[in-house]
């Protein structure tokens, strides 16, 4: 189990290592799901059934990576209660781009799902045989005399019935379709990988050490301010459970404020004045000391002066928008 948990540790810092292992275990689950619950119906459901298998399970992984993402929730909790303060275009740019960066990452899954179901085959042959259009039907069966009944009967060529040299070619083709389909998805999002992350580093300001170094104290922040918190709660559970049982006053803990827990929760945006590297970095280096319930820590602000775009969204959370 400990090495189980140092390899996703590892993935989750490696971020294209943790999309491959997302798109092997989505490449796995599919074909587990295609020869133990698929079945073709070879009648009019066909094509409903068939792309139902290929698209639904690939939406229900979308909703799944929005769901279990650290910066969605970052940036829908409390949005409904500071929805005002929302509507500025800068804050709409800056929501949007997260928005952009929190989809990237959840496609991995579905658009694994769908090019491993392509190259598969079963679906888009089931699917395309139950094809209403007549077009597409008279291309698939071509020009042979026996066109009207390989027509007729292409709903059943999933199932293995129906006449049988029509039935293979009309096979072949589909598969052949839906492989070409399934190749040409992957070349375009592992282009568009190419290009976005080709985009975001030739368009930063700062050098890849500097990066790297942000990225490995965004993650290291993230580890901490979790052990951090658990710490904090057992302490003052313990403490309240204490003084219910003991019928004593309760000892003095200081815990954070609501506007101090909101000032860090935000998501960063980058300032190109002040060289901070999150949210808490900034705060603890900004905030004033007024009621001795927060120390101010030494600056490590760097000395030089770098603009820093919002192009350096994707170092949140240390993760890479792709």
């Amino acid at each position: 189990m400990n090495k189980f948990k140092t390899v996703l540790d590892f993935a989750n810092k490696q971020t294209n290592l943790g999309f491959g292992l997302v798109a092997l275990l989505t490449a796995g689950g599919e074909q587990i799901f295609s020869s133990a619950v698929f079945s073709c119906p070879c009648s009019d459901l066909n094509f409903f059934y068939g792309m139902v298998f290929l698209l639904v399970p690939a939406l229900a992984l979308l909703l799944l990576g929005y769901i279990l993402s650290k910066k969605a929730s970052k940036l829908l909790t409390g949005a409904c209660q500071r929805g005002a303060a929302l509507c500025r275009w800068r804050r709409l740019i800056a929501a949007g781009a997260a928005l952009i960066q929190i989809s990237a990452a959840a496609l991995v899954a579905p658009s694994s799902w769908i090019a491993v179901a392509l190259l598969n085959g079963n679906y888009y042959e089931c699917a395309m045989t139950g094809n209403n259009a007549s077009a597409y039907a008279r291309h698939l069966c071509g020009d042979k005399s026996s066109r009207v009944l390989c027509q007729q009967q292409m709903h059943r060529f999933p199932c293995g019935t129906g006449s049988d040299v029509d039935r293979e070619d009309v096979l072949l083709r589909l598969r052949a379709h839906s492989q070409i389909l399934g190749w040409l998805l992957i070349a375009s999002v592992m282009l568009s990988n190419l290009l976005l992350s080709c985009v975001a580093r030739c368009t930063s300001p700062i050098s890849y050490l500097q990066l790297k170094f942000w990225r490995a104290y965004v993650q290291e922040e993230s580890n901490l301010i979790d052990s951090y918190s658990a710490k904090h709660a057992k302490e003052l559970a313990e403490r309240n459970l204490k003084s219910f049982f003991g019928q004593k006053p309760p000892e003095d803990i200081i815990t954070p404020s609501c506007k101090q827990w909101e000032k860090i929760s935000s998501l960063y945006k980058f300032s190109t004045k002040d060289h901070y590297y999150s949210t808490l970095h900034r705060y603890v280096e900004s905030c004033q000391e007024t009621d001795n319930k927060m120390m101010r820590m030494g600056s490590v602000i760097s000395s030089e002066h770098c603009d820093t775009p919002a192009v350096l969204g994707f170092v949140d959370e240390g993760r890479v928008a792709l």
